[in-house]
């Protein structure tokens, strides 16, 4: 693959959070126990989810898929990241970067979708309960996830191929800890201005477009919780949505957090640090989120581990007691 027309650069330089020896190792451990932490939480998300059968509802089945793009939106960056801090190498190469930023725009998009989705499913549970296993049937269910997968492909296809129409000169280090979309526009020496107008274009579409939906569904679920009379009714109503509710708040104010203050600041390695609550914190607190808050969710982990542990009694009596094996 060539990385454009007239560019001979094969490589880029990933600077990271800092450059001083001494916290690299700080810095391995902590990351590599926040990535660890995320996967096991999610996978216990999908695997409560899929296990229960009080749990095959569209709400925990966006839930689930949620969280299997959040395992994958972290595994895009964080291993590459642990990585190059382990071989005290901080180099990507040109396709690396590439695959790096599609898969990156995908599950971060994906994300936003599935939010968007679900805000959706709540308001459909609150405002319209008498219909909600005919509106929220399992082909519309599918339908949604499929239709927010392939819109996320072919943006991140198309930011992709606008990507590999650029040039790249001497200026090869990225001020990041992976390969991010604007950083790289910004290191084109061949002319970006088409590059910045997709990306600016797709992000009000795309963004505006789910956070619309988000707080439409959200006003109305309000304006329905409002009518309710009784106080037992109002919280039971609201408690259906207020783990969705956390997680959305805290993306998209971690989101904007990162926004500005990569705006404010010129320090090469603010905005590295500040998107780490999005890339990372965001998809690490969300299972916490849903367990926590999620009376459901808390039951079915209790009677996982249940039956869990009652498996590996079984088996250690049988182990004990070989003539009860026949």
């Amino acid at each position: 693959m060539e990385p454009g027309n007239d560019t001979q650069i094969s490589e880029f330089i990933l600077l990271g959070f800092s450059e001083e020896p001494e916290l690299q190792p700080l810095i391995f451990g902590l990351f590599l126990s926040m990535y660890l932490i995320t996967v096991f939480g999610n996978l216990l998300i999908i695997l409560t989810v899929s296990s229960d059968s009080h749990l095959h509802t569209p709400m925990y089945f966006f839930l689930s898929n949620l969280s299997f793009v959040d395992i994958c939106f972290i595994s895009t960056t964080i291993p590459k990241m642990l990585w190059n801090v382990q071989t005290q190498s901080k180099v990507i190469t040109y396709e690396g970067c590439i695959t790096q930023i599609y898969f990156f725009l995908l599950f971060a998009v994906l994300d936003i979708f599935l939010l968007t989705v679900m805000a959706y499913d709540r308001f459909v549970a609150i405002c319209h309960p008498l219909h909600y296993t005919i509106i929220m049937n399992p082909q519309i269910c599918g339908l949604l996830v499929l239709v927010s997968w392939i819109m996320c492909i072919l943006n991140s296809l198309l930011q992709s191929l606008m990507m590999l129409q650029l040039s790249f000169c001497t200026n090869v280090e990225i001020p990041h800890f992976f390969c991010d979309l604007s950083q790289m526009t910004q290191l084109a020496c061949s002319d970006n201005f088409l590059n910045y107008m997709v990306i600016y274009f797709t992000t009000a579409l795309l963004g505006s477009g789910a956070l619309t939906g988000i707080l439409y569904s959200y006003s109305k679920i309000i304006s329905s919780i409002r009518r309710i009379t009784s106080t037992q009714g109002k919280y039971k109503s609201f408690s259906t949505c207020a783990s969705h509710l956390s997680v959305v708040s805290l993306f998209f104010s971690t989101s904007l957090g990162v926004y500005f203050s990569s705006a404010a600041t010129q320090s090469s390695h603010s905005g590295a640090t500040a998107s780490v609550m999005y890339t990372v914190v965001t998809p690490m607190l969300n299972p916490f989120i849903y367990s926590l808050r999620n009376k459901d969710i808390k039951g079915a982990l209790k009677r996982l581990f249940v039956m869990v542990s009652l498996k590996r009694k079984i088996i250690l009596g049988l182990e004990k007691c070989p003539s009860l094996q026949g």
